[in-house]
Formats: structure tokens, C-alpha cells, sequence
């Protein structure tokens, strides 16, 4: 399955992502259910509310991704101790953008 991740750009600078790729491919925490992926695209929300998570999300499944997942950095938090207070509106307007069929992560690790 291909997956793609949206992360918060505030965070960019801190993390590179290592672990999101790492739990994908070998299908474990947020990926159990789903089993290893391939993450084919890994970009960022474009800075808050969250603004380019929809266009961002509605490209990656025009390019073949079947799961959009959230990186933890915005729903958990990780690695700077907050979560991103836009996460569930972000989380709605990607819902509403693209196909049911399209499976959304809540987190990544």
C-alpha cells in the first residue's frame, strides 16, 4: 500500500523523519493494521492552520496513495511536546477532500 505523510512544518528543522519511515516499512506502531507501506510522498501541513494539508493530501492520492497519514509531530506532538491544536480541523477537511475509500492515520509512531 501506498502511503503518504503530512508532518507539521514547524517541526521540519527538528526531526527528518527517520522513525515515520522506519515504522512504515516494517509495519509496526500506527502501521499494524496496515502492515509494512510504501510511503510515497512525505510533505508538510504548509505552516499553520494546516493550510496546504488538503491540496497536499488530494495530490498524493492523484499520485496513487490509498492511506494519507498524519505524522506524529502534529497529532502526538513528537518531538517538541505539542500537538498541533489545528490537527482536527486538518484532519476534517482532508477527510472531506478526498475519497471515502482513502484510509487516514491518525499518527505514525
Amino acid at each position: 500500500m501506498k502511503v503518504g505523510i503530512i508532518r507539521c512544518q514547524q517541526t521540519e528543522d527538528l526531526c527528518p523523519g527517520n522513525t515515520d519511515f522506519k515504522v512504515a516499512a516494517e509495519g509496526v506502531r500506527a502501521f499494524e493494521e496496515t502492515g509494512p507501506v510504501e510511503i510515497m510522498g512525505f510533505v508538510s501541513c504548509g505552516g499553520c492552520p494546516g493550510k496546504r494539508a488538503v491540496g497536499r493530501a488530494k495530490v498524493m492520492v492523484e499520485r496513487g496513495a490509498k492511506a494519507i497519514a498524519f505524522a506524529s509531530c502534529i497529532s502526538r506532538g513528537n518531538p517538541i511536546g505539542m500537538a498541533c491544536p489545528h490537527f482536527a480541523a486538518m484532519r476534517e477537511s482532508v477527510r472531506n477532500a478526498v475519497s471515502t475509500d482513502i484510509f487516514l492515520i491518525d499518527y505514525t509512531h
